[in-house]
């Protein structure tokens, strides 16, 4: 007999609806050879049978791929997962809007198709490593697939902050923070605060300043090797690094955040070769009409 091919399935859980989308992805896999693990914490909540529960130590031991079943939040947590083993991942949308799944639950059953024949892509996608120092000394440090974010830590109190690229001075203001991005997390955290869209295969780091009190405080696209570095003022409260919008690492008042490219990269399935223009104007309804709709003449 054939050896079964283990997938590990990261869902998001809490609700029925996605209960019962979980079961008819599980019931697809496993009559297509797959076996399917998930967490001990998140297969207890799915109460579905012919899952394996996995604790988080062992869950991507010898998995062929990665499934996030959800939205963004459940891609970014899965990535926390697959990044740690090289492992593809492939995010099925539940979400609203979804930028970082490949395939809609509707289609799940080709895509299952196309993971048993492994008619697939894999692209590896550019992370951040963010690590804080303050006097010489490292006292934290994270990682990130969209992007790594320096804030405020107190809402009613301006960030003071020096921004330096390649070790040369740049800029010093007070702001909300500054955000460092990722081309796939462009169209994230960068974006709302006024960066620009950079397709995922540009190799590029992006810095974007959040509301800075600044006559110059442009969003800036710098290279893929550079090294950003963020300092907050001794004199100013204390702040904090955001990864992913998920993890967070205190930076004490005077320390600095260095933000360069990582060096793990992601993974992440393609099932079509659909560009990323359209799959922009998909996923953010662009008006390709026009805003007052097309007219001809």
């Amino acid at each position: 007999m054939n050896q079964p091919r283990n997938v590990l399935l990261v869902s998001h859980t809490g609700r029925r609806d996605i209960a019962m989308e979980a079961k008819a992805l599980v019931t697809c896999l496993r009559a297509k050879g797959f076996e399917v693990r998930a967490l001990a914490t998140e297969a207890g909540e799915l109460g579905l049978d012919g899952l394996v529960a996995m604790e988080e130590s062992r869950a991507v031991c010898d998995v062929e791929l990665v499934l996030a079943l959800g939205g963004d939040g459940t891609f970014l947590r899965a990535a926390e997962l697959a990044r740690k083993a090289a492992v593809p991942l492939l995010g099925i949308n539940l979400g609203q809007i979804g930028f970082l799944a490949e395939a809609e639950i509707s289609d799940i059953s080709e895509a299952v198709s196309r993971l048993q024949r492994g008619d697939y892509v894999v692209e590896e996608r550019l992370t951040l490593d963010a690590v804080v120092t303050l006097d010489g000394a490292e006292v934290g440090r994270d990682w990130a697939l969209n992007e790594s974010t320096v804030e405020k830590g107190r809402p009613a109190r301006m960030l003071e902050v020096l921004v330096e690229v390649d070790g040369r001075r740049l800029s010093r203001y007070g702001c909300d923070g500054v955000v460092c991005a990722t081309p796939t997390g462009s169209t994230a955290h960068a974006m709302s605060a006024g960066g620009p869209v950079v397709w995922p295969r540009v190799d590029a780091l992006l810095l974007v300043p959040i509301s800075a009190h600044a006559l110059f405080s442009r969003p800036l696209v710098v290279a893929p090797d550079s090294t950003i570095a963020i300092t907050v003022e001794p004199y100013a409260p204390a702040a904090v690094l955001t990864s992913d919008g998920r993890r967070t690492v205190a930076i004490p008042p005077g320390a600095t955040v260095t933000v360069r490219r990582g060096e793990h990269p992601v993974r992440v399935v393609r099932l079509t070769d659909q560009p990323f223009t359209d799959r922009l104007v998909a996923k953010l309804a662009l008006p390709v009409d026009g805003w007052r709709g097309h007219r001809l003449g």
